[in-house]
Parts: structure tokens; sequence; C-alpha cells
């Protein structure tokens, strides 16, 4: 049955009357949880969210959620980690204390924090990481700038996509060694749109020392951003013809980017990433192949018995198996949403960071044996990563 105190942050949230919200003190400190959780109303393009912010171990995570989900991702919370919660509306500050049984005690007092904004518009100029009217010299050569700094019409989603994925890098750079020369590979990098801003950020703004090689199969493209990179004098960014499984350059990289490399190929950059003892990786997959031939089960006719239907659970059950078995192997792992739906389908992001050593989670290892022996399904990484994993590769 619904207790009050959760149809309040319900109707709080879904009404947006929900000014902020604060969680801390956790039920449990084995880092399951951060121990504080800060969450606000932000407006976003398509409509009204919630910016979910982490507090752990001096990092700050954001994750922004849409108003419908919000609200349940709260109570899930508060329900599972957290021992005390204060709220903020415009009528008052309530605070909940939750005891051993789960119970809520439920305070309220007039509101300190001030009236509704009036306008929870973001200021994209000022979050953007790079904002508009600031000219970045490899968006101009780009054509998604103008010399002046104003983002051409045509080019605007190509320019949120950039800035969205600055923002995801952004996010996880503690995870990175601040102490030397960073490595960092993007494998299958094209026309390099993200490459270049991934140099620009870290190399340009931040002035890190940084190493990049960019990596894709057309000479041409090859050639053009090679072209550019000297044009920019980006000294440390280097474009090599190569396959992602042979690529050999390497003995070890700190960051590995892989965005749209098709089907197996994004496996084989996973694999090559998890090998170098990569602490932050990026992955966009596409075309996800492999298990639309294999995945079966009678359980699921309804959806396999239609092509358009065992397309999607294919490519959402491939990339649950890499996320869990990155899982497995100590990586913490994320599902984001890349860019708009509306822009592409293939809007899936897979970030993995892992912390000072890989440990072995014979949990996740579990569940991901469950997970494949119910799909009927033998994903290439398993096979790529089998001397990892303890059984190895199973029949």
């Amino acid at each position: 049955m619904t207790e009050q105190w959760e149809q309040d942050i319900t109707g709080w949230v879904q009404s947006g009357e929900l000014l902020q919200a604060t969680l801390s003190q956790v039920k449990r400190k084995d880092g399951t949880a951060a121990p504080k959780t800060v969450i606000r109303p932000v407006m976003l393009k398509n409509g009204l969210h919630y910016q979910f912010e982490y507090h752990a171990e001096n990092k700050v995570t954001h994750d922004n959620v849409a108003a419908g989900e919000a609200g349940e991702r709260m109570i899930g919370l508060l329900r599972e980690h957290y021992r005390q919660a204060l709220v903020k509306t415009p009528e008052a500050d309530v605070q909940l204390l939750f005891n051993k049984k789960g119970k809520a005690a439920v305070l309220s007092k007039p509101p300190t924090g001030g009236a509704k904004p009036k306008n929870l518009e973001h200021n994209r100029q000022k979050q953007r990481v790079l904002g508009e009217g600031r000219p970045a010299p490899f968006l101009v050569e780009l054509g998604i700038m103008t010399p002046e700094g104003r983002v051409h019409a045509k080019k605007q989603d190509k320019y949120r996509q950039i800035n969205r994925f600055l923002e995801m890098v952004s996010d996880v750079l503690d995870y990175l060694p601040a102490d030397r020369e960073l490595t960092i590979v993007d494998f299958g990098c094209g026309k390099s749109y993200l490459t270049f801003a991934l140099y620009h950020l870290l190399a340009v703004e931040q002035q890190r020392s940084i190493n990049v090689i960019g990596l894709d199969l057309k000479a041409d493209v090859i050639a053009f951003c090679t072209e550019l990179a000297d044009k920019l004098g980006y000294g440390k960014l280097k474009f090599l013809v190569g396959d992602i499984a042979e690529y050999e350059g390497l003995q070890a990289a700190d960051m590995v980017v892989t965005l749209h490399a098709c089907d197996t190929a994004t496996d084989a950059a996973l694999a090559k990433a998890v090998g170098w003892g990569a602490s932050v990786i990026m992955s966009v997959p596409c075309c996800q192949h492999e298990l639309f031939r294999q995945i079966g089960g009678d359980e699921l006719s309804p959806i396999l018995s239609q092509g358009l239907l065992k397309e999607r659970f294919a490519a959402l059950a491939t990339d649950a198996a890499r996320g869990v078995l990155l899982e497995a192997l100590g990586y913490k792992v994320q599902m984001l949403e890349f860019v708009d739906p509306e822009h592409t389908p293939k809007n899936l992001l897979i970030r993995a960071v892992r912390g000072e050593q890989l440990r072995f989670s014979a949990k996740k290892w579990e569940e991901y044996e469950q997970f494949r022996q119910f799909l009927s399904i033998s994903p290439s990484l398993e096979r790529m990563l089998s001397d990892r994993f303890p059984a190895g590769v199973s029949d």
C-alpha cells in the first residue's frame, strides 16, 4: 500500500512544486549509494526534468531524470538507501525520518527556501561546455560555428551532441590519473567531431597533458582528420588507419571511446579497453546483429515472432550483457541517453569507470550467467574476455 509520504513526493514532482530535496544518512556504508543526493528541477528542451546530484568520495555526478520517472526514482532511493530527507516546496520544508523498519516520521515547518522559481530554464550558454559566442577553432573548421562563435542553424543538433558528450566526460574526469600524461583512444573515430572536442576540452581548456589516437578504417577520413589536427596545432592528436580488433599499438590506455562501432566491433573495443586497464570507457554501440541470430526461448515468442520487436530486444539484451560483464570485472557501469531519440534510435551510451583496482564480482558473474542461459546466447565479449573469468567460456 502506498504511504502518504510517497503520494506527497509523487505529487510534488509531477506538479513541479519540488524545489529541492536532500537525501542523507545512508543505511549501509557499502558504497551502493552516495552519502548524499541532492535533487533539483531543471527545464530541458523536452520538458521538466529533475537533476539527481550524487555526492560520493569527493566526486559529484549528475543524472537528469524525466518528471514522470523522478518521483519513483526518489522514492526508491529513500526506501532502499537513506534514513533522512529534507524536501523543500513552496508551502513547507518537509523532513522525513525513517526508522529501522522503514516507517517515516514526517515533520513540516514554514518554507525557508523562498518562493518557487519562476524560470527553471537552463542558462544553456553557461551550462554548455562549449558555449555559443565563444568560438572554438575546431568547431569553426568543422563548419559548426562561425568565426564569431555563432552556431549554424543546420548544425544545432551536432553542436548539442558534442556538448552532451563533453558533459558526460566531465562527470568522470576524476577517475582519470592527474599526475601524468593521459592516453586516450577513439576507435572508429570517423570524421572525429567528438575526438577534436575531447582534445579541445582536455588539452586546450584544461591544459592537461594528453596523447590521443583516433583509429578508423577509412583512409580518406583519416587523411582529412590528420590535416585538420595539423592545421589546429594539435600536436598530441594522431589519426591512424586500422581495424579495432587488430590494433596492437599500445600496452595501456586511460580512456577508450567507441562511437557507433558496428556489431561485434564494439565488443572488440571494449575488450581492448579492459585489457589496457582503461579507467574510463565511453561506448555508443550500433547494429547489434550477433544476438539477433542467437536469442531464443518459447517464453519469449511474443517478442521473437515479430522482427521489429526481436531486433530491439536483441539490441537491449546485447548492451545489457556488455554492461554486466564489465560490472563482473569491477567496473561501475551506467547506461545513458546520448542524444534525443528523435534524432537517432542508436542513442544509448555505455559509460564505465574503474576504481584504483579491478575486482572480480562473483555476484555479477552469476547474474550474467543466468541472463545468458535464459536467452540461450553466447556474446562475443565474453569469449574475448574469457581469460579474465574464473570459469572461462561456458559451452
